[in-house]
């Protein structure tokens, strides 16, 4: 089994969920998809994220854009930097996952598309309806929904969570509930685990 902890507003947070569904179904592993804030997480546990966003380092955020580049053409993905809004608010985007629960994956990558290759700011209603009708979800219910108490109490949940259990960013991703990886480049890593997993029950 994997547990996906994620929250759309990260890029590599995008390669790692759409890398890992492929790797998933070779492997015959279920993945278990958990929405996130991952500025809750920052707040809490890794705050000198906003440090490096303030003073960043000028050589080290060229290769970080080269290294986005890379991975995005090796993926076959649109991402690019959002110029208009970045960092964004997906707190109701990230309440939509929740809402969605495991069938959270088409609006998910939908959202995914939206921000980091369209530059729509979805943290804006009109854009979540926009996405809701694209992928076949009623907005209304889905309004309905993601102003529930439940809904926003299990997000919260689902981010304090992944920190007690140690986690400092997204994507953060466990094998076997205790085994943690944290980023898209970690995915070869997490398909030995699950091999290694495999080995091992049969």
């Amino acid at each position: 089994m994997i547990e996906f902890f994620f929250d759309c507003s990260s890029p590599w947070t995008y390669l790692a969920f759409h890398n890992i569904q492929p790797l998933a179904r070779e492997v015959g592993a279920e993945i278990i998809w958990r929405p996130i804030l991952v500025g809750g997480i920052f707040n809490t546990v890794n705050p000198s994220v906003y440090a490096q966003r303030e003073t960043p380092v000028p050589l080290k955020a060229r290769y970080m854009k080269k290294d986005l580049s890379d991975w995005s053409r090796s993926a076959g993905l649109a991402i690019k930097m959002p110029p208009t809004v970045f960092p964004v608010n997906s707190v109701k985007a990230m309440r939509g996952c929740v809402w969605l629960g495991q069938e959270t994956v088409p609006f998910a990558t939908a959202v995914f598309e939206a921000y980091w290759g369209e530059d729509k700011d979805i943290s804006q209603d009109a854009v979540l309806a926009e996405i809701c009708r694209k992928v076949g979800v009623d907005e209304q219910k889905f309004f309905a929904g993601i102003s529930g108490q439940e809904v926003k109490d299990q997000l919260k949940a689902n981010t304090e969570e992944v920190v007690t259990r140690g986690g400092f960013g997204s994507p953060t991703i466990f094998v076997g509930k205790t085994d943690m990886y944290f980023g898209n480049d970690r995915l070869p890593l997490i398909r030995e685990a699950l091999l290694r997993g495999k080995a091992s029950a049969a």
